[in-house]
């Protein structure tokens, strides 16, 4: 089968079209998709510019394309229907029974949800994302201003899911790189001991482990597979051993790593 192409139109960053689109997507499994986002449609002619380059994708596949639209101008809506691709407008289907609802016709705001509407949450995401970055792979071991920390052996997942706690919900997530000093024992480093109700544990396949640590230091000792095994064996009786809480990261996007994470150490944020 060929490959459909997917358009994600958005007037603002297409942030919120992408991630839409790409959950409805994931539903179907025998169908290739190429994707493309396409930001700030803001006016007709860009639209116009859009709808040219849907066409050429449709004459290039030799298949009809998929737009999923966030744009809220009805104008450039109809513009891109004109492209000839299926039209998924991702607000259509709630803006009516809210309209009733409430009461209240919408305002068609361009690029609210994720512009720069709150200085304090917005520096809330500076402030944890910073603090992400000083305190990761054990930079820094102050933690008492730590929402969590993540520990597991080095590559496992630690870093991007912190990254993503800070961008997506503000919360300052430290993590702390299990050493193979630490993994001697099956106790905590003596550093973590006072921080116990704000530890998550990380653990990973051992083979997906060697995968990813050959692709970071080739052949060397490092991303062995025996030593790969070894500390993951460690770590997770560890982790039983003083009843931490823990995911596998082998198979779970770190979406769903943030919101286990968040859940079971019972932190409520709402995502920016």
């Amino acid at each position: 089968m060929g490959l459909r192409p997917v358009f994600y139109v958005s007037d603002g960053t297409g942030i919120t079209a992408e991630t839409i689109g790409h959950t409805l997507l994931t539903q179907f499994q025998e169908t290739r998709f190429v994707s493309e986002r396409i930001s700030f449609v803001d006016s007709v002619e860009r639209a116009r510019e859009a709808a040219v380059r849907i066409r050429k994708a449709a004459e290039v596949h030799g298949v009809r394309p998929v737009v999923i639209n966030s744009s809220i101008d009805a104008a450039i809506s109809e513009v891109l229907a004109e492209s000839g691709a299926l039209l998924l407008d991702v607000f259509a289907p709630f803006i009516e029974p809210l309209e009733q609802e409430f009461g209240e016709a919408r305002q068609h705001a361009v690029g609210r949800a994720h512009g720069l509407v709150n200085f304090e949450t917005y520096h809330s995401r500076i402030n944890a994302m910073n603090y992400a970055l000083t305190h990761d792979d054990g930079a820094s071991i102050n933690y008492e201003e730590a929402d969590l920390i993540l520990v597991a052996v080095s590559r496992a997942g630690k870093t991007p899911t912190c990254v993503y706690l800070a961008l997506h919900y503000g919360v300052r997530a430290a993590n702390y790189p299990l050493t193979e000093e630490d993994l001697e024992h099956d106790r905590l480093p003596p550093r973590l001991r006072p921080y116990r109700d704000k530890l998550f544990g990380l653990t990973i396949d051992p083979v997906r482990l060697q995968q990813i640590r050959q692709e970071r230091r080739p052949d060397s000792r490092y991303a062995k597979f025996e030593t790969c095994k070894r500390e993951v064996v460690a770590a997770e009786m560890m982790f039983r051993a003083e009843r931490i809480p823990t995911l596998s990261t082998t198979h779970t996007s770190i979406e769903e790593i943030a919101s286990k994470v968040m859940s079971t150490l019972g932190i409520r944020r709402e995502m920016f």
